[in-house]
């Protein structure tokens, strides 16, 4: 079958290599210049690796995009790095069940209590019963209010915003259950990694489209598109198409789609994420910690990331690497200001922790995606969009669908793999 697929993240990647082991034909359109999607990167001239755009690692388990790395014989590079919590003014290492009995904000009792409350979601693989409870009564019950507002709620609140009251415990149970201790990393970067995907795909018949953007999709006898590209419109046909957008903006160009259809799908809520990535010439957490949590409702910041304290810095011409990472919605003031004006704004915190962090700045870039987060509600598992849609030999396999997961590269291969299965 020839088969048309709407989108060079991960999922699409994903399905386009697994289609061609069935001997389907496959075409790729992206709107980017490059594959990856919200994994997408970037390399300076002085760089032998790419960086993300916006911070990215896998976990040891993440079983789907592990055995693809093998599957492609990409190395991949598998670390411990410091995960570490700024409370109170002050930094501590929060990454380990005994950490956690060191931490010196919280009573023993209360040390306890969090432990046990973490633990119970960690070790329990029932996650359905889960979605029917919101998250914040949970933390605030089991583990108790004062460890609730020390660690948890300035992380819900600067993530989520005005959605931390409705968002489901299976969500937050998602974030613990799949989380471990070591980090694994593609050998060169995701960039690096997305590209030998394609060079696969591409060896074996695929065909990539970039600026490309798909502004209509028909279906009758076959699915027919309508792609923008380089100020030229041209459309092709397929037997069956798979689109990766988000469900929105697939509900855009599908003018056959029903009105109930449309009306139940198109208002699932996402957010969106943006990074400030400062290029340092020293490391700017020095006591070696790779992931940094603001525990603060004050802090424009969510987490700083310093990914040159996880990859070897030589990758990167020796240059010290950090993220300045947060989700937000796209009317947030932060999402529209200049690089300038962000790095203006996080600088009194910045400064909070390392004071002569500015006289090593090589330079500062901001990267913006509008959609990177969907929230998850209570019982979302029945607002879930299927795969298979209303229009005939059309699919939908996009970040709102990994449920009960969270958003990730690993279950962006796993639902490449779902839905080429499907078809």
């Amino acid at each position: 079958m020839k088969i048309g697929i709407i989108g060079a993240g991960f999922t699409g990647l994903s399905a386009a290599f697994n289609l061609q082991k069935e001997g389907h034909s496959v075409t790729i359109f992206e709107k980017d210049s490059k594959p990856g999607g919200l994994a997408i990167g970037y390399k300076e001239t002085s760089w032998d690796w790419t960086l993300e755009e916006h911070y990215h690692h896998w976990f040891t388990n993440d079983k789907s995009v592990l055995t693809l790395a093998k599957e492609l014989s990409h190395p991949v590079i598998i670390k411990r790095p410091k995960t570490s919590s700024y409370v109170d003014g002050g930094i501590y290492q929060l990454d380990s069940p005994m950490s956690l009995l060191h931490f010196p904000k919280l009573t023993i009792i209360e040390r306890f209590r969090t432990g046990i409350s973490i633990g119970l979601l960690r070790y329990n693989p029932f996650w359905k019963i889960l979605e029917n409870f919101t998250a914040e009564p949970y933390l605030k019950k089991s583990m108790g209010e004062r460890s609730y507002k020390k660690i948890w709620e300035p992380l819900m609140t600067n993530k989520l915003g005005r959605y931390t009251k409705i968002v489901s415990l299976a969500w937050f149970w998602a974030r613990v259950y799949k989380r471990t201790p070591k980090l694994a990393y593609p050998e060169g970067g995701f960039l690096n990694f997305a590209r030998h995907l394609e060079e696969t795909i591409v060896k074996n018949g695929g065909t990539f489209h970039y600026n490309s953007n798909v502004s209509k999709l028909t279906s009758d006898n076959k699915v027919e598109l309508i792609i923008n590209s380089k100020s030229k419109i041209t459309n092709q046909k397929f037997d069956k198409v798979i689109v990766t957008i988000p469900t929105f903006a697939f509900t855009k160009i599908s003018p056959q789609l029903p009105k109930t259809y449309v009306k139940k799908y198109s208002s699932l809520i996402g957010i969106g994420a943006m990074n400030l990535v400062l290029r340092l010439k020293a490391p700017f957490l020095t006591d070696g910690t790779y992931w940094l949590n603001m525990c603060d409702t004050k802090s424009p910041i969510l987490a700083i990331v310093e990914h040159t304290n996880f990859m070897n810095k030589k990758n990167y011409n020796n240059e010290h690497l950090l993220y300045i990472g947060n989700y937000m919605e796209t009317s947030d003031p932060r999402f529209s200001m200049t690089d300038d004006q962000l790095l203006k704004l996080y600088d009194p915190w910045l400064k909070k922790i390392n004071p002569n962090y500015q006289s090593s700045v090589i330079s500062h870039q901001s990267f913006h995606a509008p959609f990177a987060q969907p929230i998850i509600p209570k019982n979302y598992s029945s607002k879930l969009p299927p795969l298979k849609t209303p229009l005939k030999n059309v699919y939908l396999a996009n970040i709102q669908q990994v449920y009960p997961w969270d958003r990730g590269t690993n279950y962006a291969v796993e639902l490449g793999e779902k839905v080429s299965k499907l078809i």
